[in-house]
């Protein structure tokens, strides 16, 4: 089968990748994206295959694609840069004033009839105050403790 992308790095390329891959404070996800272009350059012989790079780099043979693929099409620039995310995948529940609301509610007194407020009944609280929709009891634990605040 023919490859459709290919890898030949110049010299002062090779120099450039052993170099970055050799930095103390590199991250593991680029330093065997510089393993792979370097098992994968053809230029200094038939290189293995995408199955053996990706045994001996330890990575699955998927990325390998992908790293051979986006050196060829975006370049070695892109390929050996940490990806870092604009905003994070998923949005967090609790706001600021969302915080405040639910720190506020539990430095309150409790309900009648009971003598302290307990992780669940924040919670039913909290969702019956219309605060948020829904909430986790971990999501207002871990809210709390940001906080430094204590139940008990």
């Amino acid at each position: 089968m023919n490859k459709k992308y290919h890898v030949n790095l110049s010299k002062e390329m090779r120099k450039k990748i052993i170099e970055e891959s050799n930095r103390k404070e590199i991250s593991k996800t680029v330093r065997s994206r510089c393993n792979i272009l370097l098992m994968a350059d053809e230029n200094v012989g038939k290189p293995p295959s995408q199955d053996e790079i990706s045994k001996r780099c330890g990575v699955c043979d998927v990325k390998v694609y992908q790293t051979v693929k986006d050196y060829a099409t975006k370049g070695m620039e892109y390929v050996l840069r940490r990806r870092v995310h604009e905003k994070p995948p998923k949005a967090p529940i609790v706001s600021g004033e969302t915080e405040a609301r639910i720190v506020a509610l539990a430095c309150s007194e409790p309900p009648n009839g009971y003598s302290r407020w307990s992780l669940r009944l924040l919670r039913e609280r909290v969702i019956e105050l219309e605060i948020v929709e829904t909430i986790g009891r971990e999501t207002i634990r871990t809210t709390l403790k940001k906080r430094n605040l204590s139940l008990t």
